[in-house]
């Protein structure tokens, strides 16, 4: 039987796919584990292709209630590191030596790369749930401003006493590798396995691991949970987006809770492994529910016909801007004091992040500069439209799908923030 509403469909979990070789054609897929887990707890995983182009077309994914991001190859080291710096450059010899030993992973793949940054992108700007798994742990951080190892035994392991080292990949033994990790008291991984941290002193536990590159610096806005022996971060979450009964989760985790498993069984090593699956889909169904009661509208408000129209041009406002941003053309029949109810809305005091505010005023004034002009200097409409299009041209596909993007969750941002302060006012 058909739903009825929105509310009625389970939440949708976006996972990107992995390509590899089989019988000389390609093959995309995703670990089992991940989409069991996310079906257990009461969501729907959606895969993305890893399909040349898709990145500029996410927003047919929509409904978007969360992000899991997983196993994958290294990310391309120009989006970490900055192109005139020498000083974290490998040289010729090591890298020839990591492909050798990794010739699997170091592979890059430029076309999944900019299909998860852009997906880490969209989760941060509109707070969607995030959970990031080995690889898609260093995107989460790169994305946020971090960087990475490009090699743990080239640029760690050689460097420190041999009883601190740790072996993070071991291809002669792949699911059955384990080694220690220290959790940190305090953070949600100490909370899920606790029952597994004998003692109030002891808090080592045992995970798997399949890398060879992993967290360097960390963003500022995360905070580690867990550290190896020889000092790489094992886990990190964001204390400030960690609420999953409000829909908040940014976290990231080096190893695989949803592959340690007994040999030959499928019983977790320790009772805290699904966990963070339970808290992340937690999140992912609480953020299905607020982005519904966004779209909705609060039942038992009632708004005069003066208010539902401002809301309706307010958002309008930004529809048009993203359409103008999409399409570079359109604006004959467009009004300036459509536009500037976006802008205006931009200036007042809103219930969003200091972050996400600073970035939404930055486009108010875009919208106003860009498409208002300077009022003492009437320019004739066919230069308007040529310098337009001008400085659309000089725009990067990349630039271009980021700006839709942004549009594209802007009116949602601005209708569930106005929701909320007209229903404050009410209260």
């Amino acid at each position: 039987m058909a739903a009825n509403n929105v509310s009625e469909i389970l939440p949708r979990v976006l996972i990107v796919s992995r390509r590899t070789l089989r019988k000389n054609k390609f093959v995309d897929f995703v670990g089992e584990y991940h989409l069991d887990l996310i079906v257990k707890y009461g969501a729907i995983p959606v895969i993305v292709p890893r399909v040349a182009g898709i990145h500029m077309h996410l927003a047919s994914f929509e409904p978007i209630h969360g992000v899991l991001l997983c196993e994958g190859e290294d990310i391309d080291p120009s989006r970490y590191q900055p192109a005139n710096s020498e000083t974290d450059k490998l040289s010729p010899e090591e890298l020839d030596e990591i492909r050798n030993l990794h010739a699997s992973d170091t592979a890059i793949d430029k076309e999944k790369d900019s299909i998860e940054f852009h997906l880490a992108k969209l989760c941060l700007e509109r707070n969607i749930p995030f959970l990031g798994i080995c690889r898609g742990s260093q995107v989460l951080n790169v994305a946020c401003g971090g960087t990475l190892y490009q090699d743990i035994v080239t640029e760690i392991s050689r460097k420190i006493p041999e009883e601190n080292r740790v072996k993070h990949m071991d291809y002669d033994n792949y699911d059955g590798h384990r080694h220690k990790i220290k959790v940190l008291d305090g953070t949600p991984l100490h909370k899920w396995f606790k029952d597994s941290l004998e003692g109030k002193d002891q808090m080592d536990i045992m995970v798997n691991s399949y890398h060879h590159q992993g967290v360097k610096k960390l963003a500022p806005r995360f905070v580690p949970m867990a550290y190896a022996p020889d000092g790489l971060i094992e886990g990190y979450y964001d204390p400030d987006s960690y609420k999953p009964e409000e829909g908040k989760f940014v976290m990231g985790l080096q190893f695989h809770p949803e592959r340690m498993r007994l040999a030959d069984s499928e019983e977790f090593d320790h009772p805290g492994c699904p966990c963070v699956y339970q808290e992340f889909v937690k999140a992912v169904i609480a953020y299905q529910k607020k982005v519904t009661r966004a779209t909705n509208g609060p039942k038992s408000l009632m708004l005069n016909n003066h208010v539902l129209e401002k809301k309706r041009r307010i958002v309008r406002s930004f529809s048009l801007a993203r359409d103008i941003y999409s399409a570079g053309n359109g604006f004959n029949s467009i009004k300036e004091s459509e536009l500037n109810f976006g802008a205006d809305f931009l200036a007042t005091k809103t219930m969003l992040s200091e972050q996400q505010e600073i970035k939404l005023k930055e486009i108010g004034a875009t919208v106003r500069n860009a498409f208002t002009g300077d009022n003492t200097v009437k320019v004739n409409e066919d230069k308007q439209k040529l310098t337009r299009k001008s400085n659309m041209d000089k725009l990067s596909i990349e630039q271009l799908t980021d700006l839709v993007s942004f549009y594209q969750g802007m009116s949602h941002i601005c209708s569930e923030t106005l929701d909320q302060k007209l229903h404050n006012i009410m209260d």
